[in-house]
């Protein structure tokens, strides 16, 4: 019998924390309210592997985990205690190593992987030469790399799955509809959405969260800083290009630099007679207006079917507003005779277009205001409105009642508590430009003699330290390095420039033992803290009672200061979280450092307790612009201030009748119309009632 499904919890296993440590933790998650472990791939990977993603053999549970043994060991402890298992898929792609059976034998190489006979260029997870694509549009293909996956599936030792980047598959939806035809009733994909896209009509409980994650963080973001910060961008960067032509050209950079195989080998798609019976190239492969293509889409790919001739309005819709060259768009849309293996093909180059030209290329070059720049994000859309969060709550609701619901995850450009703060400097915008603005005179003199650092990574630097202080100044220098690299601007990953990564990270030691910075930086940094743990704090609270699933991120029911991978896959002080909780189930009152514990342990027991509305419908509320407040059917009635100081303004104008509890506070009360919002939340920024 599957476990009801209330919250999920995602765990990173390694060989030093594998199955055995996960089991020693269901007690807790079990008190804490979750009711599903999210395990990251656990399938044989290289030996030592620090993420799963680098499946090796998909017929074996991971030995460096536990193996089999104790993967069904942990999921019976989950059993008795009333939990469940979810496990992360990676379908496709495996690990090209001679330790993978499936890529060291030529005809098993040829059968399963992505590799064009002529000339042996096999499709890349990404631009990782040591991850190849594999074919999962072949049914026998799908049979054997999923046959360990469905029996965990049908024996009940999972209840559902992940899906790893459905979007580099030949064809996602028939594969997700095999899936699903094969017994999987619960998966979840991790489809990239860019604002304002819609996750497709596939037979999936949703996606990962990513879309929430934007905008619950969009949400608590000032659009009356936009203009300060704007400028002040523009100033420390010299540069006035809109967010999308950066991003534009990182792209195009990508294509003409990692991608150029996945552009030749299209191109070999398009071959010299096709272009002359069609008289728009001549002889010559369209090769600019391809890479130009590539470059130009807005969202993560299309999903068009050249074999059943299946084109929808959200393709058409995606290849217009991309702008690419008429006879490409006609193209990829069937409207001329196009092979079907470039259509398919150049969408599954689209994504890995996105993800290296935008994730990892231009949100490190875009710096405006880096709380914007996270997974799915849109660096150019400063906040949201509440009459937005309102509509695709609502569409959640009644589309995908069960989409994963995240603020944090292993992919994330950094932590939720951690985007919070630096989203609060919109509503500081003011004093933030007269700090900065001292802080790069304070810190010259600590720049090398060729300037290193930049006054875009200084400007960089500074979002950074404010989001995370106190923090390691070791672990601010190995961020940095890696930040530096994906920017590709002074230095990059293939083309590493040694003496000015050092120089930058001298610079982030000096600034922590200089006198005249720190007086003027740590008491601005304290009050950017108070402002940005309140978001975060409602943020938590809109997670766990916003339409969906709440997912949380191992050690993410503390406070959480991380950034990206590695940075936030260090271990977690589970015996302190542990004994946080004890205390504060023993009625201890909740201080600054449980506080986010606390409000999760009381609205997790709140969803196991009184399941039903948050079955039930989604009803907004008025408030004001600077809060946000909805009931869950009818029983439950969230408020949260979205920005500025506690003396918020607004009112809750028609707040339901009869007698409420204050889940957080214990008080009982009923409200008059017109009751004040700041009275409603406190000092927290936050207040959830319960219908008696």
């Amino acid at each position: 019998m599957s476990a009801e499904l209330r919250a999920t919890y995602r765990l990173q296993l390694t060989a030093s924390f594998g199955f055995a440590a996960a089991r020693s933790l269901v007690p807790y998650l079990r008190d804490l309210g979750i009711s599903h472990l999210y395990l990251s791939p656990s399938l044989q990977a290289r030996p030592g592997s620090m993420h799963g993603y680098d499946v090796i053999d998909p017929t074996r549970v991971s030995g460096d985990l536990g193996g089999e043994g104790e993967l069904r060991s942990l999921s019976a402890c989950a059993r008795d205690a009333g939990l469940g298992l979810i496990l992360d898929v990676v379908p496709n792609h495996m690990a090209a190593d001679d330790a993978n059976r499936y890529w060291a034998d030529p005809t098993l190489r040829e059968k399963f992987f992505d590799i064009e006979p002529s000339t042996g260029v096999y499709r890349r997870f990404f631009d990782v030469g040591d991850l190849a694509g594999v074919r999962q549009e072949d049914p026998a293909v799908f049979e054997e790399t999923h046959e360990l996956v469905l029996s965990l599936v049908h024996e009940g030792v999972i209840d559902g799955v992940r899906i790893d980047h459905p979007d580099g598959l030949a064809d996602p939806a028939g594969y997700l509809a095999r899936l699903r035809d094969r017994g999987v009733e619960r998966a979840w994909v991790e489809k990239i959405l860019e604002a304002g896209e819609r996750l497709r009509d596939w037979p999936v409980s949703g996606t990962v969260g990513y879309e929430f994650l934007n905008d619950v963080c969009a949400l608590f973001v000032d659009p009356a800083g936009d203009p300060a910060l704007t400028s002040l961008w523009q100033q420390v960067s010299g540069d006035a290009r809109p967010y999308r032509e950066v991003a534009r050209h990182a792209k195009l950079e990508q294509v003409r630099g990692p991608f150029a195989q996945d552009v030749d080998r299209l191109l070999r798609e398009l071959t010299p007679n096709f272009g002359d019976a069609h008289g728009k190239y001549g002889s010559a492969a369209p090769k600019l207006e391809v890479e130009r293509a590539l470059a130009s889409m807005l969202v993560y790919r299309t999903y068009v079917d050249p074999v059943a001739a299946r084109v929808t309005d959200e393709d058409r819709r995606a290849i217009a507003a991309s702008g690419m060259d008429a006879s490409i768009a006609s193209m990829l849309l069937l409207e001329r005779e196009a092979p079907p293996g470039f259509v398919t093909r150049f969408q599954q180059t689209t994504p890995a277009i996105m993800a290296k030209g935008v994730e990892d290329t231009a949100f490190y070059r875009y710096n405006r205001l880096i709380a914007l720049n996270d997974v799915g994000g849109d660096p150019s859309r400063f906040g949201i409105d509440v009459k937005r969060f309102h509509a695709d709550n609502a569409e959640r609701a009644e589309r995908f009642p069960l989409n994963l619901l995240t603020t944090m995850t292993h992919d994330a450009k950094r932590s939720a508590d951690v985007r919070a703060r630096i989203g609060a400097l919109a509503s500081m915008h003011d004093e933030w430009t007269q700090h900065v603005t001292r802080w790069f005179e304070l810190t010259d003199h600590l720049r090398s003699a060729d300037g290193a650092p930049d006054d875009v990574e200084r400007y960089f630097i500074f979002q950074t330290l404010i989001g995370t202080w106190v923090i390691a100044p070791e672990r601010i220098e190995a961020y940095m390095e890696k930040a530096l690299r994906e920017a590709k601007r002074n230095t990059s990953w293939v083309e590493q420039n040694h003496d000015w990564e050092e120089a930058v990270k001298r610079f982030c030691r000096l600034i922590y033992s200089d006198q005249a910075f720190i007086a003027d930086f740590e008491p601005f940094a304290v009050r950017v803290a108070e402002r940005g743990d309140r978001a975060a704090l409602a943020q938590v609270a809109l997670k766990l009672t916003a339409p969906g699933i709440p997912d949380l991120y191992r050690g993410d029911e503390m406070p959480l200061r991380a950034l990206v991978d590695p940075d936030n896959r260090r271990p977690v002080d589970f015996a302190y979280n542990q004994a946080m909780l004890r205390r504060l189930m023993g009625g201890s009152p909740p201080v600054a450092e449980t506080r986010k514990l606390f409000v999760t342990l009381r609205l997790l027991g709140l969803r196991a307790r009184r399941p039903a509305p948050f079955a039930g419908g989604y009803e907004p509320l008025e408030a004001g612009p600077e809060a946000c407040a909805f009931l869950r059917g009818g029983d439950l009635l969230v408020l949260t201030a979205l920005r500025g100081a506690p003396d918020y303004e607004g009112v809750l104008a028609d707040p339901p009748g009869g007698r409420w509890r204050d889940v957080l506070r214990g008080d009982e009360r009923s409200f008059d119309p017109g009751e004040s919002v700041a009275r409603l939340v406190g000092e927290s920024g936050l207040a959830v009632f319960e219908r008696l």
